[in-house]
Formats: C-alpha cells, structure tokens, sequence
C-alpha cells in the first residue's frame, strides 16, 4: 500500500496515458531512499502542444504541483516541459502492480538520464545507485 494508491487508480480508471518518473520511480527500481511527492510525466494530448509552450515561456512552469489540503505530505508532481518523448518514456515503462492496477513506471536507464540532466546531489547519487542495480 502506497501514499499514493488511489491517485493510481484513479489513473487507471480514467484511462490516462502517463508514465511515474522521480523519487518515487528510484524507489519502485529498487533504490530505498525517502521522498514524499510523485513525480508523473502525463500525455496531455489533446492539449494544444502551444498553450503547454506558453506556461514554460511565459510562466517558467516545468512541472504544475497538485497538494492534498488533507494530507499536506501528498504532493503530485506533473510534469509540463516533458523531460523526453513521452512516446519513448512510455514505451520503454514497465508496469508495477499497485493497488490492483499496472503503474508505469519509467525505465531504469531513462531514470539515470533524466537525474544526470537534473544535476542536483540527491539526483545524482539516485543515478549512481540506478546504475549499480543495473550492473547487479
């Protein structure tokens, strides 16, 4: 049981193309480490491709944050300025099965990439950890 299991299934039911990326997916591949928000790269087609350019160039926004008032450690994360292809994050995703539903969770190597871009400490050291579950 997760944090996060009915924001999961909720996704499901919706039918919702996304892919989970960040903290969480690092902990799903097997690297333990402490995070609190859920990070989601989301297909958000059909959404004119030019109003989601316009909140990274005008807004600055990368990632648009949903808190539960509720529960004020519950944070979800969806990601604006895709960190690559959806298509290619997607594909490459393999399910977890969490709270009754396959979760897409980001492929090992897309993680290590996506954190080595990043750049900061805690990144870092997830991709150095990614990599030694890869070579296991």
């Amino acid at each position: 049981m997760t944090l996060y299991d009915d924001v999961f299934v909720a996704l499901a039911e919706s039918g919702v193309r996304y892919v989970v990326v960040g903290g969480t997916a690092v902990i799903l591949r097997g690297h333990l480490r402490s995070t609190v928000d859920l990070d989601l790269v989301v297909d958000l087609e059909p959404q004119p491709a030019q109003l989601r350019e316009t909140w990274i160039a005008e807004q600055h926004m990368t990632v648009l944050s949903f808190y539960d008032p509720a529960k004020p450690l519950r944070e979800v994360d969806v990601f604006v300025a895709y960190p690559m292809d959806f298509d290619a994050l997607l594909a490459s995703a393999s399910p977890i099965r969490i709270a009754g539903v396959d979760v897409p969770v980001a492929a090992r190597a897309h993680l290590i990439s996506m954190k080595r871009v990043v750049g900061r400490p805690q990144d870092l050291e997830d991709a150095d950890a990614l990599e030694r579950l890869e070579g296991a």
